[in-house]
């Protein structure tokens, strides 16, 4: 069905649908650019909400990293992340695909319809000036039809009325016969131009306007047309991407459907696995027999006394956190006896007092080290401050990250000395000399990776020589029974049980963790009777805290430490100390450098030599 036969008549109203036309393209062209502003704000949403959830680079994230459900969120986010781009995919494909070409389209669709609608009223104006033009000769033989026919009406009254001349009666004859000339022409003109109109009126509406409605018609088919091909462009922009993005949720599946439990829980093991053994039975104490000692016992306090520096020259014992260094004026000591009679009739007190204000005062300082260390967000270069499982993984990760890097070195070594032989053999691709400070450099870096390994493999080996075996644990199983067998039939072992029954700390001063002592040898002091007139002191000095206390070795500073916190000791590496009291488990030993200087250092900063009539003659690194 064509406009032009049937709609010959509704010029006004075609231009009215044309226009209405061209105003539904530039609403779908809208359309489309706010779906497409949606999808790249959405695209953004998604990943500003991907970039909020990845991890940070810092030691808590990598930890996590470990897990695999914290994996699986990573992927998962990645594969949202790339969820995103999907949709900016589609943002693109909509303004390339459907948007540009529509507002094109749009431009080229108004001056086509421009261009029709001004042939069709210049036509229409033409008609219209032929149908003015037609009317005027109508009109004029129309009024030339009348004036002749008035002038023969008074040319036949004049011929009847015998009192008017004859020349008046010619004269109306002539004027009679000059006035049906006149119309006769006017007749003529009039049926020519007629003639003339019918055709251009037939033209018109039978070939001008139907070919100029047909234009109109094949443009507006067009538009609808191109209409439809962008609705569907509309819906496979969005089916082209569908692939990609069930790629993505499939890979978010398969990143939950990989996370495992049970590694999470061995993970745990792994991440919190400190290397230390579980403590040992508690050793039954026998003060019974202590108190049914008579007052002969008297010679331990003057063989104690013996031992004794002069007064002046005693101080008091130095405790964590202690800053008053002024000392209480001594008192006189009462004898044993008194004192252990006291100690039968008295109530009863809390045992292993030194241990308990040593454990006590070395936890303090634990917790000052790990608010330091948390400040600062930094560790010891040696880890000292982890575990001794979790040090040796650090270690390792590190030798590892360092052989790495030489490797990479020693390639580009190898890759530069290549390029200075082809430089050599070719002096005109380049200058040999200009290799060689690149070269130099990377010589230096490999010695300094080289260096840095050798020292954090001497690290690795200390941690693997202090960490107990499985043969270690059992032999130490195997002592401790026998231990507990002498200590039940030796009743002379009653001070170094109470010494020994302590609470080791988690970490050294400096908020690290120390490696515990060979529990073979530290089984083996205990092992060694003791004479009742070497443990004395150590009894005595349990209700005395301003005895000086002997001292009962030497030892050696392998590494230089700072001894920041109250109670612990600065030393200088290859410094000689005296040890006043041995690592007891805790991983600290307390040594003096002069007569008003003691305080505690770590156990694995200082190579120690015992006397060889204290702790069964025991030497330890």
């Amino acid at each position: 069905m064509s406009w032009g036969s049937e709609l010959w008549d509704q010029f006004d109203n075609l231009e009215k649908h044309t226009q209405w036309g061209i105003e539904f393209v530039e609403k779908y062209t809208k359309f489309v650019k706010e779906r497409s502003e949606i999808e790249t704000s959405y695209a953004k949403q998604i990943r500003n909400l991907s970039k909020k959830y990845q991890p940070k680079k810092n030691s808590r994230e990598e930890d996590e990293s470990k897990y695999t459900f914290c994996r699986a969120f990573v992927t998962s986010l990645n594969e949202l992340n790339d969820y995103a781009g999907q949709h900016e995919v589609i943002a693109e494909n909509l303004t390339s695909q459907i948007i540009s070409e529509l507002s094109r389209y749009l431009q080229e669709l108004k001056s086509e319809r421009k261009l029709h609608f001004h042939d069709g009223r210049k036509a229409q104006q033409h008609i219209e000036s032929s149908w003015k033009q037609l009317e005027a000769y109508k009109r004029r033989f129309e009024r030339d039809c009348k004036e002749a026919d008035r002038a023969q009406q008074y040319f036949e009254r004049m011929d009847a009325d015998i009192n008017v001349t004859k020349a008046d009666v010619e004269k109306a004859r002539q004027h009679a016969q000059s006035r049906h000339q006149m119309a006769s022409d006017s007749k003529s003109d009039y049926s020519s131009y007629l003639q003339k109109f019918n055709q251009e009126q037939n033209e018109h509406y039978f070939n001008v306007i139907p070919n100029i409605f047909q234009k109109l018609q094949d443009m507006e088919e067009k538009r609808i047309d191109r209409i439809g091909v962008c609705m569907k462009t509309f819906a496979d922009v969005d089916r082209q991407v569908l692939p990609i993005v069930g790629k993505c949720l499939d890979g978010m599946t398969k990143a939950a459907e990989s996370i495992e439990p049970k590694t999470d829980s061995k993970q745990v093991v792994e991440s919190y696995k400190s290397g230390f053994e579980p403590p040992g039975d508690v050793e039954f104490e026998d003060y019974g027999q202590a108190m049914k000692r008579t007052a002969s016992d008297t010679s331990l306090t003057s063989s104690r006394e013996a031992k004794e520096k002069p007064v002046g020259k005693s101080k008091g014992k130095l405790w964590p956190f202690i800053k008053n260094k002024n000392k209480s004026p001594k008192q006189h000591k009462e004898p044993l006896s008194h004192r252990l009679n006291d100690f039968i009739t008295s109530k009863p007190k809390m045992h292993c007092l030194r241990s308990l204000r040593r454990g006590l005062s070395l936890k303090l300082i634990t917790l000052n080290s790990h608010v330091r260390n948390l400040i600062e967000g930094s560790g010891p270069e040696d880890f000292s401050h982890l575990p001794p499982e979790q040090r040796r993984k650090k270690l390792q990760g590190k030798i590892d990250e360092l052989n790495k890097d030489i490797q990479k070195e020693m390639d580009q070594r190898d890759a530069l000395t290549k390029m200075k032989d082809v430089y050599v053999k070719n002096p005109q691709m380049g200058d040999p000399a200009s290799v060689d400070p690149r070269l130099s450099e990377i010589a230096q870096n490999i010695e300094k990776l080289q260096f840095d390994s050798q020292k954090f493999e001497g690290w690795l080996a200390e941690v693997e020589e202090r960490m107990p075996s499985k043969s270690d644990t059992n032999r130490r199983s195997g002592l401790y029974e026998t231990q507990n067998n002498l200590t039940v039939s030796n009743n002379s072992t009653v001070s170094n049980n109470c010494a020994q029954d302590r609470e080791r700390p988690l970490s050294s001063p400096d908020g690290s963790y120390t490696e515990e002592q060979n529990p073979e040898t530290q089984v083996k002091a205990n092992i060694n009777p003791v004479l009742p007139t070497s443990s004395t002191p150590e009894f005595d000095d349990e209700f005395d805290d301003d005895e000086t206390l002997p001292t009962i070795g030497t030892c050696k500073a392998l590494y230089p430490f700072e001894g920041h916190n109250e109670g612990t000791i600065a030393v200088a590496e290859g410094e000689l100390l005296y040890v006043i009291e041995e690592d007891k488990g805790d991983g600290w030993t307390r040594v003096r450098r002069n007569e008003d200087e003691e305080g505690y250092v770590p156990s694995s900063y200082v190579e120690v030599f015992l006397e060889t009539n204290a702790k069964g003659a025991m030497t330890y690194i």
